[in-house]
């Protein structure tokens, strides 16, 4: 029996799924030596540092109940605002301030899940090992390449479910349409056939055609001819990642990593490495990169119905959809079904 988090917005099979998956749920530069909020699959969390370990654990002190959150911490522990317990590596109580001499009960220790710093995220899984192993972590392409400067943009909450959110970063005819104020031309939104490759994770698709990455208005402009390379990988169920190729061997790598804090809501993460520009200032990476998920998030939020329909009879695909089709049809093979198709 699967032990729901408290008002679950999920149905309890398709929860079951999601949370065999690895979900990042905070910044490690955020994590330092107080307490951190998060929130994922409904699962109100807490992320703290205990020396050299993250600590990612259910927001709640088994003393009393009360949310560690309210705490404080020392960068090795965090202590219960109600009693004071302090907890350490591992989510161990190692002290009760009631009772310094005696000896720590067993059960007093908080509910933690595995945990994992890459890409400059704290990644974890809430069901590592019930039913079936944990997925494996999401790759993140040319992260640890020499010559290539890595950024980790700060997490973006988006008002919609994390399926539509991955669909809209997957999607390529949108571009002409949403991207005009960042990249994109209005005048150059045929689609190019493209066809995608299934993968152990998902499946990898590569899209070739003359749309421009450049920023509008730099003046920077690819040579004649030129067809740009995307190359997308979804790793399901709500990571993607986006590597562009630029002309003379530029290269771009973007990380979707959609992390569900509820049905409706998501915190989208996007880590981000590229070999050109490499002494960009992080705020203008973080900054022209805002402006292309604002221009995203207006269209998600909006989006009827808010889930995302697996069922092939509830909305139209058109042959530019061919990454959105083979992204629902993994979903279904992952056995999700009621809360997408409702």
């Amino acid at each position: 029996m699967v032990e729901l988090p408290t008002d679950c917005s999920f149905d309890a099979d398709d929860w079951a799924i999601l949370a065999r998956h690895w979900y990042p749920v905070a910044m490690s530069c955020e994590v330092r030596d107080q307490p951190v909020a998060a929130r994922l699959l409904d699962e109100r969390l807490v992320v703290y540092r205990a020396g050299e370990q993250v600590v990612v654990a259910r927001d709640l002190c088994p003393h009393r109940g009360a949310p560690l959150t309210l705490g404080t911490g020392d960068g090795e522990t965090i202590a219960c605002a109600y009693h004071g317990l302090r907890f350490g590596a591992a989510g161990a109580c190692v002290a009760i301030p009631a009772h310094p001499t005696a000896k720590i009960p067993a059960r007093m220790t908080l509910a933690a899940f595995p945990a994992v710093e890459r890409y400059g995220l704290v990644w974890t899984c809430l069901r590592p090992d019930h039913d079936a192993p944990a997925a494996p972590l999401p790759r993140m392409p040319h992260w640890d390449d020499a010559g290539f400067q890595c950024v980790t943009c700060p997490p973006f909450d988006v008002a919609a479910f994390a399926g539509r959110q991955v669909e809209g970063f997957l999607d390529v005819a949108h571009f002409a349409f949403v991207h005009t104020d960042t990249f994109a031309d209005p005048d150059n939104a045929e689609v190019p056939d493209y066809t995608p490759t299934p993968t152990a994770t998902g499946f990898s698709a590569d899209y070739r055609s003359t749309v421009a990455n450049y920023p509008r208005g730099s003046g920077l402009q690819a040579p004649p001819g030129f067809r740009w390379l995307r190359h997308f990988d979804a790793h399901l169920p709500f990571t993607a990642t986006l590597v562009v190729h630029f002309p003379e061997g530029g290269r771009l790598s973007i990380m979707n990593a959609a992390a569900p804090v509820s049905a409706r809501q998501t915190r989208m993460y996007a880590p981000i490495a590229k070999n050109f520009a490499t002494d960009q200032p992080d705020q203008e990476v973080y900054d022209f990169n805002l402006r292309i998920f604002e221009e995203d998030r207006a269209i998600v939020e909006a989006q009827r119905p808010e889930n995302l329909p697996l069922d092939p009879r509830i909305e139209v695909n058109i042959p530019a959809d061919r990454s959105s089709v083979a992204y629902r049809r993994g979903l279904r093979a992952m056995g999700l079904s009621h809360f997408f198709t409702a």
